[in-house]
């Protein structure tokens, strides 16, 4: 019994590890996302830091437009990065958790 314990803090340790290892990486996978007509286009990390921001011209000439573009697209490229995130470190932590009978964290 002890040595089941010892055996599944090892696979705890290791499966940290490799989250760890993932949120690294996370941050040179980028998520790209654009307005519908393509005006606003912005990129982020699948951590959730933007990375860059292209403004088309015609946005500049109209502060509630710009920033109505900005809120959407935004908002559209946290939820992909997200999303991403989620499903990496979700098969990651899913892959090495132990096999704790009647428990099932991840369904």
């Amino acid at each position: 019994m002890f040595g089941d314990i010892m055996g599944m803090m090892g696979k705890l340790k290791e499966t940290q590890q490799k989250i760890e290892e993932t949120k690294k990486r996370l941050d040179t996978v980028l998520v790209d996302e654009q307005s519908n007509d393509g005006l606003l286009k912005v990129t982020l990390t699948a951590n959730r830091k933007i990375k860059s921001i292209e403004i088309d011209e015609i946005l500049l000439h109209n502060k509630e437009q710009l920033e109505d573009y900005l809120i959407l697209t935004l908002n559209k490229a946290i939820e992909k990065a997200t999303n991403v995130n989620e499903a990496e470190l979700g098969a990651v932590a899913k892959d090495g958790m132990p096999n704790i009978p009647g428990i099932n964290m991840f369904k």
